[in-house]
């Protein structure tokens, strides 16, 4: 039996780097900014009052990490629907399959660290103990995220970095 295999896209759609750059910069956001829920699921813990001004913080923690859960399935499903496009000519096996387990792990983590930060607040804060391992997850994941488009861009000197950058025509 033949199997079909669709054809790849050339590059990634408007939508898809703008989910990508958008999501990239709420994560950085909360990864900066995350401190104030730490501080507040203390207090609470605690059954002492919220840090001063932490009600703010605390909203726009939650509604930001609600956005990138939104934005994350969005891409998700924008990327199942269009696909994304093949690595360059020539990549190693390996160079492919860890690419592939990067950004699968971006995407659990992009859809999973929500779900478990909305679980610790609002359900029992024993999920806080898994949602305050995604910082260092994130940042590893972001590293290597980064050495990979530096390698790309300055070893390889091949068009994956402009792919994230300039829609597919």
């Amino acid at each position: 039996m033949v199997e079909y295999e669709a054809p790849r896209p050339s590059g990634y759609t408007i939508i898809q780097i703008a989910l990508h750059w958008l999501i990239a910069a709420l994560v950085a956001f909360q990864l900066i900014f995350g401190e104030v829920m730490v501080e507040a699921m203390e207090a609470v813990e605690e059954g002492e009052p919220l840090p001063a001004g932490g009600g703010v913080g605390i909203d726009l923690h939650i509604w930001v990490g609600v956005s990138i859960l939104v934005l994350a399935v969005a891409r998700l499903i924008v990327r199942l629907g269009h696909g994304s496009p093949p690595p360059p000519a020539g990549s190693p096996p390996i160079q492919v399959l860890a690419a592939n387990v990067v950004h699968w792990a971006f995407y659990a983590l992009l859809i999973g660290v929500p779900i478990t930060g909305l679980a610790a607040w609002y359900v029992t804060p024993a999920a806080g103990d898994i949602h305050t391992l995604a910082k260092p997850a994130f940042i590893i994941l972001i590293l290597l995220h980064l050495a990979g488009v530096a390698w790309h861009q300055f070893v390889g000197k091949d068009t994956v970095m402009q792919r994230m950058v300039l829609p597919a025509k």
